[in-house]
């Protein structure tokens, strides 16, 4: 059983998304209004959150921005869904952080496929050994109260974005992060960069831990994609 908010400002359509979740056997809270999704998933911290685009202020986009922006909800899975089957709605919609899509009208049997791999993904992410406030991974310690970071026992010098683009990777073992979803996640969806900033900012990373950076051990490059932390820190690829 998961623990679901569904945001959505058609009652029809939200009544109908609760009835179908709860009948798979799961918790769902529900709200029409974007400001009490936002407080109510920073309160409750779900399991999934399921998201209309076409909200009143603030529209659903912009609480996917929000949600993704705060530390302690940055990590949590978004479903979208929109009346809009626009391609390029899709496509902002997963920069901004969604993890997927769901066009309306859809079928209870698609919203429940959706939901599972949502959720599945999630529970096969094998996050970083956490100790108290620490990272670890191989020779690598991230203290995320300090912000400090050890290499195979000897402290290393991050900048700021440096170290969150760091905990990001670490945190999340295996799971693919776009080079969009770093550019928002570590420098804000409005800053003025382009996503070669990501680039560059993964190769001074990759300089300061990879034991051979021409061959990386723990951050990997997904061609076409973006970037994942290894989850096997004792080989490489």
């Amino acid at each position: 059983m998961a623990k679901i908010l569904v945001v959505d400002d058609e009652t029809n359509i939200l009544e109908l998304i609760k009835f179908n979740l709860e009948k798979d056997g799961h918790l769902v809270m529900t709200t029409t209004g974007g400001e009490e999704g936002l407080r109510l998933a920073k309160m409750e911290l779900p399991d999934l959150v399921i998201l209309d685009v076409m909200l009143p202020e603030p529209d659903g986009l912009e609480i996917c921005r929000r949600l993704r922006s705060d530390p302690a909800t940055s990590m949590m899975p978004i479903l979208m869904v929109s009346a809009r089957g626009d391609t390029l709605d899709r496509v902002v919609g997963l920069e901004m952080g969604a993890d997927d899509y769901i066009a309306k009208p859809f079928s209870p049997r698609e919203l429940s496929a959706r939901v599972k791999a949502a959720l599945r993904r999630v529970k096969h992410e094998k996050p970083a050994l956490m100790t108290g406030r620490e990272l670890r991974s191989g020779g690598i310690v991230l203290d995320t109260e300090k912000f400090q970071v050890e290499v195979e026992g000897q402290p290393v010098s991050f900048t700021p974005k440096e170290f969150k683009l760091l905990k990001i990777l670490m945190s999340h073992p295996g799971k693919v992060f776009t080079r969009e979803q770093l550019l928002d996640r570590v420098w804000g969806f409005d800053f003025n960069v382009d996503t070669r900033t990501v680039d560059v900012h993964i190769r001074y990373v990759r300089q300061k831990i990879e034991p051979n950076p021409a061959n990386p051990t723990y951050i990997k490059t997904v061609r076409g994609v973006g970037y994942k932390f290894s989850e096997n820190t004792g080989s490489s690829e």
